[in-house]
């Protein structure tokens, strides 16, 4: 059942009917009951119908084990409280990155494949995030299995996120919301704007984008180049208009979920666009991943070591670049198990702000004091946004590509080609578009 579809949109209206009316008939309460329901029904109508253990069982197994740590918790404080609370905390992590690791990078591993159940990297990342927050008493568990089961099935966000946070975002899953014209006029409005974004931006950069990778020898140099930045577009319209559906929806429902996207391609560099790029899963690695890791033995042991022979600034510079390097190797991980988004979406990433920090100095030298360029105006601001964007579709190129060979093939192509006359000889209306679809989509991506 695709977000865009028609039978979306039935299922959405009869969900909101059926969710509003549902307290009037017993006192004020049952919605968040109207949305589990709807969630189980949404991965049953979405494919295969047998999927759905997986979701339950990673809600099942988070619930469980929530239930022992507070347990545990509560127990006499002679005991090894914090040690129990470890091994608790490595089931939990087991028992859902296991599954994750086993469904999604098989063909990583050795090449074969199984198939996925929806939202399978954000149900596991939710529940994680959960079960941290309680362990870390950031929030509270609940006592239900049933409610556990609806944050993480919940299905707006299984489509494709945001990774919520239980603290600020859980709580209203099970309050109670009344009709809110205000809440459902822009929901809808956010929704209409995703479908905008969607159908009318990203299916028509979708044609070209199809034509130039799935034929590269025939459309090499500017071809290429162009192929590209179309790609990076559509992937943002594609997934921000997305979330802009999920959002929307949500917000009918009186649940506001956080952001994921603030105007990525206005950054200056490429740690700022992964601030503004998919916002909730880089907010879930540094506080699941990055800070924990910074607080290892092993991290530490060797940030001792560097200080001691490189002194205490390039020590910690150095120690944070190999837990940087950790982080971004999880982050491409976590967008496929293919080498190609280990590297387009992760290392090449942590690579771009490794050397971007260390030649910093020397370029800041170079233009500021030789060059006496104003590294603080409007112009340079310009060039770090074009930079950025440039070095953005490099790795995009990579995550849209066949494989890594084919990535690097399309790269030696798209330099060793000089053909700039495409963009005026009439050359790109060959890509599948005619010429009123290219003025929709500038216009609309104005």
């Amino acid at each position: 059942m695709g977000i865009t579809s028609f039978y979306f949109l039935l299922f959405f209206v009869i969900t909101i009917a059926v969710y509003y009316a549902v307290p009037l008939l017993f006192k004020g309460k049952g919605q968040w009951v109207v949305l589990l329901f709807a969630s189980v029904a949404y991965y049953l109508l979405s494919g295969n119908g047998v999927l759905i253990l997986y979701p339950l069982f990673a809600s099942f197994a988070t619930w469980g084990l929530l239930k022992v740590l507070k347990k545990v918790s509560e127990a006499d404080l002679k005991s090894d409280v914090t040690a129990k609370k470890r091994i608790i905390l490595c089931l939990e992590l087991v028992a859902l990155l296991g599954i994750l690791i086993a469904l999604k990078y098989t063909k990583l591993i050795h090449g074969g494949s199984i198939a996925t159940p929806l939202g399978l990297s954000f149900y596991t990342f939710i529940l994680l995030g959960y079960f941290i927050e309680v362990y870390n008493g950031l929030a509270k568990s609940n006592e239900s299995f049933f409610k556990t089961a609806l944050i993480g099935m919940y299905f707006p966000v299984m489509i494709s996120g945001p990774i919520f946070q239980i603290r600020e975002t859980g709580k209203q899953f099970f309050e109670r919301h009344k009709v809110d014209y205000k809440n459902i006029t822009f929901g809808a409005q956010r929704m209409l704007w995703g479908f905008f974004k969607e159908l009318v931006i990203s299916e028509r950069l979708a044609v070209i984008v199809n034509t130039i990778y799935g034929d590269d020898t025939r459309y090499p140099g500017a071809y290429i180049m162009f192929g590209t930045v179309s790609f990076a577009l559509q992937l943002y319209t594609n997934f921000s208009g997305c979330m802009d559906i999920v959002i929307g929806a949500s917000e009918c429902f009186g649940i506001i979920l956080p952001e994921n996207f603030t105007t990525p391609f206005f950054a200056k560099n490429i740690s700022e666009y992964w601030r503004r790029w998919h916002i909730t899963l880089g907010v879930w690695m540094r506080e699941n991943v990055f800070y924990p890791l910074l607080r290892t033995k092993m991290i530490m042991s060797l940030g001792k070591t560097l200080k001691g022979k490189l002194g205490k600034k390039k020590g910690k510079q150095y120690t944070t670049y190999v837990a940087m390097f950790i982080l971004w190797l999880s982050v491409g991980l976590w967008h496929g198990g293919e080498m190609k988004y280990v590297i387009g979406s992760g290392l090449l990433h942590w690579a771009y702000i490794v050397i971007g920090e260390i030649t910093l100095p020397f370029f800041t030298w170079l233009f500021a004091e030789k060059m006496h360029i104003d590294m603080k105006g409007k112009f340079a601001d310009c060039v770090r946004v074009v930079r950025t964007f440039i070095l953005v579709c490099i790795g995009d190129l990579f995550f849209r590509a066949d494989s890594v060979p084919h990535a690097l093939r399309m790269i030696k192509e798209s330099v060793s080609t000089f053909n700039p006359q495409i963009f005026v000889d009439g050359s790109l209306l060959n890509l599948g578009l005619d010429i009123v679809d290219f003025g929709i989509i500038i216009v609309s991506l104005v």
